[in-house]
């Protein structure tokens, strides 16, 4: 037999009879040197509990024991408990489990760590040295009990001082400090200002679409009044009356309208229709390369309402437009709920009954609630829209669903609210997937859907409220669909420019026969009338958390994985992320559980 196949006999032998020490095989020029460690594992996990450290010598030796583990053991009761274990340690924790369970010492062991021991007893005095007074004082104070130590001190082992956790995701920390009152120790206080909920009565016809746009148009009108225009604005009519007064750059006219078709011409200028109740006009921003106009590079939604101001051709058929006008947006002052310095938790688009509903990290964020400190601070969680997955919402979705039937869904998305704290109030409004009519603004769920809901507060899309004084403006967010169509520079990856272009423009979905379905009430109830503390969106499956201007925008995060649909386009969503606002100091955290 060959010396390969000698030492592969060796082994198949050596994996039945499993002996303690290894064998040594030579061949010549070959040295075969097996050592089996089966046992190996449970030691070093033993020693790494006590915070022992183990060189080669000693872990052969404790390999050589019948049983080491329960040496090992007996570590805390004689004062060891970090640092590196030799010999002579060793050989104290073979006492005492020898004093513990009667074993017998092997001879050479004890030998050699007698001799170590030996080593670290304390040495007697010199006494051809003479100690000074100093020492001689020292000597005479009376000693104190303490622990031997044995073995020489490599370096000084300190408890760990604890650290803060590594965030997930990129996310910004947060401090406790900054988040003060528990929730159980404030009272619910919500004050709806403005939800269609019942207040719903238009009919569908021709008139009320023009009532829309005329409500629409003579509140953002006042708006952009309020500003500063370069001159007094005029209605449309009046200023054609009167084109050559306004032809050149001598005399400056101002108008306020509805933009119709918006578009970019061969040359890059940007060309629309202005119109309001009067007449309409046909409007020039001319490119410029020296202070290039960013509504040329952006775009301009359909039916937005601007002011412009200028001057008309010597032809009179166009407007040449000097500025663009919009609402004035200066940075506010937040309001605080200082009495009451209690947060709101934001999330959307949980889509319960689809298959890629995320149900294990929902557990995870219902376990947090009950046991982080941050937790206990959260009195509202505002829900903003698409709860549910739905039924018959985009073709084949059955395929894609769990729970085929829309009111088990309801139920089960109601079981998981139950595993929330009872100090926990919710707010939820609705999505397009959910019951009730696609045409925003939209009514509350029906209450057979809400029986099956405790301690939560039922809302319409959009809905305009106050917690404690701080005002919010939730919106679930479907028109984000047509800002992204309409502008250049908002996306699905950066939904929260969308939401800046909707304060900007003070209206949360201008676009008329877009995306997404608006309901011709008599008043124009998407119309931005007050500037929020906290703007919240949801529906694009993202995340942020920014201030703009002094109004905190949160773009809530979404409690489903990556959909089929997502992938044919290539949108990797940011889910699972719970964003937390305080009242009081409005400081912000971003907890990720996924």
């Amino acid at each position: 037999m060959s010396s390969g196949a000698q030492v592969l006999h060796h082994l198949s032998l050596r994996k039945n009879s499993s002996p303690r020490r290894g064998v040594t095989f030579k061949d010549g020029r070959i040295e075969w040197s097996f050592v089996v460690e089966e046992r190996w594992p449970d030691i070093f996990a033993q020693c790494r509990s006590l915070g022992l450290l183990v060189n080669k010598s000693v872990k052969q030796k404790l390999l050589d024991l019948d049983n080491p583990v329960a040496v090992l053991s007996q570590a805390p009761h004689i004062g060891i408990n970090k640092g590196i274990l030799d010999s002579a340690k060793l050989q104290l924790l073979i006492s005492r489990s020898k004093e513990t369970e009667g074993q017998p010492l092997e001879d050479s062991m004890a030998t050699e760590t007698a001799q170590s021991t030996s080593e670290q007893v304390e040495k007697e005095p010199d006494p051809s040295l003479k100690p000074d007074s100093k020492q001689q004082s020292e000597q005479q104070k009376p000693q104190q009990e303490t622990k031997p130590q044995v073995g020489r001190v490599i370096a000084p082992i300190n408890t760990p001082e604890p650290m803060a956790p590594v965030r997930m995701h990129g996310l910004p920390d947060f401090s406790l400090d900054d988040f003060p009152l528990a929730a159980s120790e404030v009272s619910t206080d919500i004050t709806v200002h403005f939800d269609i909920t019942g207040k719903s009565i238009t009919e569908g016809k021709m008139n009320d679409i023009s009532s829309l746009f005329n409500s629409r148009l003579e509140s953002i009108r006042k708006m952009i009044i309020a500003g500063r225009l370069p001159t007094r604005h005029s209605e449309i009519a009046k200023l054609q009356a009167n084109r050559r007064a306004f032809t050149g750059f001598d005399n400056i006219a101002c108008a306020i309208g509805l933009i119709n078709e918006p578009r970019n011409t061969k040359n890059g200028h940007l060309i629309f229709q202005l119109e309001d109740e009067s007449a309409e006009m046909t409007c020039l921003v001319r490119k410029s390369e020296v202070d290039p106009n960013p509504y040329i590079q952006h775009g301009l939604m359909p039916d937005d309402v601007i002011g412009v101001s200028g001057s008309f051709s010597q032809s009179g058929d166009l407007f040449y437009v000097d500025d663009l006008h919009f609402p004035p947006l200066n940075r506010r002052q937040r309001t605080s709920a200082t009495d009451a310095a209690v947060s709101v938790a934001f999330i959307s688009d949980i889509h319960v009954g689809s298959k890629t509903f995320l149900a294990a990290q929902w557990q995870k964020m219902a376990q947090w609630f009950h046991t982080d400190p941050l937790a206990r601070t959260i009195k509202y969680l505002i829900l903003s829209g698409d709860c549910v997955d739905g039924v018959g919402i985009y073709p084949n979705q059955d395929k894609e669903l769990a729970i085929p039937d829309l009111y088990d869904q309801y139920d089960e998305f109601a079981r998981l609210l139950h595993l929330l704290p009872d100090w926990v109030e919710c707010i939820m409004l609705p999505g397009n997937h959910d019951a009730v009519r696609p045409a925003e603004p939209q009514p509350a769920l029906e209450p057979e859907i809400q029986q099956a809901y405790n301690t939560t507060t039922f809302v319409g899309n959009p809905c305009d409220f106050s917690l404690h004084g701080v005002r919010l403006l939730s919106y679930h967010g479907k028109s984000i669909d047509d800002y992204v169509a309409g502008m250049r520079n908002v996306t699905y990856s950066n939904p929260v420019q969308a939401m800046r272009e909707m304060m900007t423009r003070r209206h949360l979905a201008p676009q008329w026969g877009g995306k997404t379905p608006l309901s011709p009430e008599p008043e124009d109830n998407m119309v931005i009338s007050t500037i929020p503390d906290i703007f919240v969106t949801g529906h694009v499956h993202g995340h942020a958390c920014i201030d703009f201007k002094g109004t905190t925008l949160v773009c809530s995060s979404t409690w489903q994985d990556q959909t089929s649909y997502q992938k044919m386009l290539g949108f990797q969503p940011k889910p699972c992320i719970l964003t937390v606002i305080n009242l009081g100091t409005h400081k912000t955290a971003s907890i990720p559980f996924a």
